[in-house]
């Protein structure tokens, strides 16, 4: 029995002592297991949580990037993404020069007007008789001056901050302020025009004498009256004047107007020597390339472009080539063309005239109705330019039959404007003497 009790008593000892070690045993395996899965889980979350960090990081790189390729995005709009913000170092390089970017350039609009203006000089302009021409603005139709900015010898009329024209000295004082006059005259919803002689420009013939038309001698052309012109197959000339007309841009003025946009027409200019270019492009081709240009380059800054051609040009082939104005190629390139259709400009029998200065309105209503015509050979939903024509406020006296221009001519005028179907025009008196009893009042 003792031995059956030691046996049985030896028996659960034993199997105690197996089930113990069995689950001492089991429990380590077990232990292990638990421990490696916990291991192993850390490092998957670990894993895990890198991979979508890394993701996260992309993500807001490419959205970064693609704000960098966008102006229209803004630092504001990509504080509405759910992506969790990037270190500093990160976002500011990114982010800051676009919203830079966006306040340095923003969208400048053009709001066409339809102007009845008058021409004033720099000289009127820079004086205390400006104050007249301000009252002809304020009391009567006309809304919109025409002012010299760069004028027929070459000069500025004010000291702009141009390189290319302090370079040469070209600027002036004949305006002390021109940014306070500009902001007066817009003020008063004056509509400003800058008028910029483009080609006729003797100082800087004088200047810089490989910029000016040459005879074949090498020596400076120069017209009747003694000036030199520039040379407009030159690019140095037209990098220029839209330096000019940038900075005119930039103060106030709504728009630029070429004038002298053209070739002289003086004696000996057909024996000129205009460089190697004119071999192969012709006067039309070179001012109509012009044009385009200017153009291309204006009209981002907010401003208008026009320019002012002959009036004959618009039914005579021949003054068309002589000058080289091109009226209906040029129209595809500019807001406004501005053709010079003074009555006194054409000679005796044009449009079946007898005595073209005696009938303001036939003859202007004539001359528009061609334009018309001519400009139909723009095909329908092209771009082309408004005419805005310039009439005649002075008397003609060294034409052999002429009359006194006063109120009642200048109304003829642009009643034919009117009449034509065009609705706007401007007046041209080179001593700024208009005839406001031909004007409406405001």
């Amino acid at each position: 029995m003792k031995r059956r009790k030691d046996m049985y008593i030896d028996y659960k000892r034993s199997y105690r002592n197996r089930r113990r070690r069995g689950n001492s045993k089991a429990f380590k395996i077990i232990l292990t297991v638990i421990l490696a899965l916990a291991v192993g889980l850390a490092v998957f979350f670990a894993i895990k949580s890198q991979i979508n960090f890394d993701n996260k990081e992309k993500s807001q790189k490419n959205e970064l990037e693609e704000i960098d390729a966008s102006d229209d995005i803004s630092t504001e709009n990509n504080s509405n993404h759910e992506t969790p913000p990037l270190p500093t170092p990160t976002v500011t390089p990114t982010v800051t020069p676009i919203v830079e970017e966006v306040e340095e350039n923003p969208v400048k609009e053009r709001t066409p007007v339809k102007v009845k203006g008058i021409y004033v000089t720099s000289a009127k302009a820079g004086s205390e008789d400006m104050n007249r021409l301000i009252d002809i603005a304020d009391n009567t139709e006309i809304n919109a001056m025409v002012i010299d900015v760069k004028g027929d010898t070459g000069k500025i009329s004010y000291h702009m901050n141009s390189p290319k024209a302090q370079e040469i000295n070209a600027t002036t004082n004949q305006i002390s302020d021109m940014e306070a006059l500009v902001r007066e005259l817009k003020e008063r919803d004056i509509y400003l025009i800058a008028r910029i002689v483009a080609f006729k420009d003797p100082y800087l013939g004088e200047q810089k004498h490989e910029l000016a038309i040459k005879n074949k001698d090498g020596s400076l052309y120069r017209d009747n009256n003694g000036e030199c012109w520039v040379n407009p197959y030159k690019k140095e000339v037209w990098d220029y004047l839209i330096e000019v007309s940038t900075e005119a841009a930039a103060i106030g003025f709504d728009e630029i107007q070429f004038d002298y946009i053209r070739f002289s027409t003086g004696q000996g200019i057909a024996e000129a020597d205009f460089g190697e270019e004119a071999e192969t492009k012709t006067k039309e081709d070179i001012i109509i390339e012009f044009t385009k240009y200017a153009y291309e380059k204006l009209k981002p800054l907010g401003v208008f472009v026009s320019a002012d051609v002959y009036g004959t040009i618009i039914s005579s082939s021949i003054d068309a080539g002589l000058v080289g104005q091109n009226y209906v190629e040029m129209s595809k390139y500019l807001d406004y063309i501005c053709p010079m259709i003074y009555p006194s400009h054409f000679g005796e029998g044009n449009y079946g005239i007898q005595y073209p200065d005696l009938e303001p309105l036939l003859i202007v209503r004539k001359v528009l109705n061609a334009s018309k015509e001519k400009l139909s050979q723009i095909p329908e939903g092209e771009h082309r330019a408004i005419v805005r024509p310039w009439l005649q406020d002075f008397t003609a006296s060294w034409i052999k039959h002429y009359q006194v221009y006063g109120g009642e001519e200048v109304r003829a005028q642009i009643d034919g404007v009117y009449e034509a179907g065009y609705e706007e025009w401007l007046l041209w008196n080179a001593s700024t003497n208009y005839s406001v009893d031909g004007l409406l009042e405001e």
